[in-house]
């Protein structure tokens, strides 16, 4: 009962919610190996972070002994998924998806154990299903049924279209778990509808309901709205080393535990005692820059970690930024100009300083110089901005 505790310590490790655990501990008391499925629809060509958090969980699991399966929705691709949308997403060619997925599976093995990873695709058995299957399985749910879905019905109420093969995106994929026979499905908060779907319809065809394990949407670097590529608040894995090591130092002191929680290896305890030495006065960069090295190796190796860092450390300390750096938080109510916000901060007297300042190449953010007098920053951004060679200050930008 011990190991089992243990395991679900591990499991439920930053996992928003788990429907039901009371099943998952009956599952893992039965000593079997369980099967862990997380589908991935490949919609673009790699993969960030963000993508990362259920693969790190699919990671957990197979340290754990239980098989996991890399499901590519290379069918489901082709429909696009509608969760989050407010119109409906063009759908991929067949020769997209499929040049996609061989990236993804490059990717997702800097995480998971090849050997030890079932790579399956849902074409495998939609083709299968054919026409006739696909319109027995659509008349087991309703339109009404399927407008509960937050997104469906925000579109619905808006005057938003809507197309019918949308509403068969949550279907296709509670019949994957179906096809596969899984006892675990990971996903993100967003895909809870399309989770329980697989439940409803594995007790229709006499399987045991999967159970479904949520992970949170991973903040990107503004720490506000998710990472995602469209925002440019992201980090890719395949980042070059300094740019990753530079962005993952530019996240606020609080995100850095978010982080720490959902993207690194490290266990349990040892973050609780990283935790403690913050709040024994150790300075929070050094501990962000533990976690910049650990991901930059993870996805490239360590002697680029290594030299990611002192890149980094050269570059600060050639800037001369000093350690009691004053920190100003500025109030919008929206994106601000950079020269505002070098203004409301007290770096600058006017703006119009601030557009001299930048003019003249003496405004730097995170040591990067800035160029573009227009820059916007967006709220929720934390950065180091020095104005100079001797006006430094860590600026928050919040919500007003």
């Amino acid at each position: 009962m011990a190991d089992i505790q243990a395991a679900l310590a591990e499991i439920k490790r930053g996992a928003e919610e788990i429907l039901v655990e009371e099943e998952l501990i009956e599952k893992l008391k039965s000593g079997k190996p369980l099967k862990i499925k997380a589908g991935f629809d490949p919609t673009a060509p790699d993969l960030h972070l963000g993508h990362t958090v259920l693969i790190n969980k699919m990671r957990a699991f197979q340290q754990l002994g239980h098989e996991v399966i890399f499901l590519i929705g290379d069918f489901t691709g082709l429909i696009g998924d509608p969760t989050g949308k407010n119109v409906t997403r063009k759908p991929l060619t067949k020769e997209q998806v499929l040049a996609n997925a061989e990236t993804y599976k490059e990717q997702v093995f800097k995480i998971l154990d090849p050997a030890k990873t079932r790579v399956e695709f849902n074409s495998k058995w939609m083709n299968e299903l054919g026409a006739a299957g696909m319109i027995k399985l659509a008349a087991r749910q309703t339109v009404a049924r399927m407008l509960e879905r937050d997104d469906f019905k925000k579109r619905y109420n808006g005057g938003q279209p809507i197309a019918i093969h949308e509403f068969l995106y949550p279907l296709v994929q509670g019949w994957d778990s179906v096809a596969l026979e899984a006892d675990v499905e990971l996903g993100g908060t967003d895909q809870k509808f399309n989770l329980l779907m697989g439940r409803e319809l594995q007790k229709e065809e006499g399987q045991k309901p999967q159970t479904v394990l949520m992970m949170p949407l991973l903040e990107g670097l503004d720490g506000v709205q998710k990472m995602s590529k469209s925002l440019n608040n992201y980090i890719g894995i395949t980042d070059a080393p300094n740019d990753m090591f530079g962005k993952v130092m530019s996240i606020s002191d609080d995100l850095m535990w978010r982080y720490f929680d959902l993207l690194s290896f490290r266990p349990i305890e040892e973050i609780a005692q990283l935790k403690q030495d913050v709040e024994g006065g150790k300075n929070p960069r050094d501990i962000k820059i533990e976690l910049a090295k650990e991901l930059i190796a993870r996805f490239h190796d360590q002697a680029a970690a290594d030299k990611a860092e002192q890149d980094f450390i050269q570059r600060f300390q050639k800037n001369a930024i000093p350690d009691d750096l004053p920190e100003v938080t500025v109030s919008a109510g929206e994106a601000q100009g950079i020269a505002n916000v070098l203004k409301e901060a007290g770096l600058v007297a006017s703006t119009s300083e601030a557009m001299r300042m930048i003019k003249q190449g003496a405004v730097k953010i995170d040591g990067e110089k800035v160029a573009d007098n227009k820059l916007q920053i967006e709220v929720g951004s934390e950065a180091v901005y020095q104005v100079g060679k001797r006006k430094f200050a860590k600026i928050t930008l919040v919500l007003s």
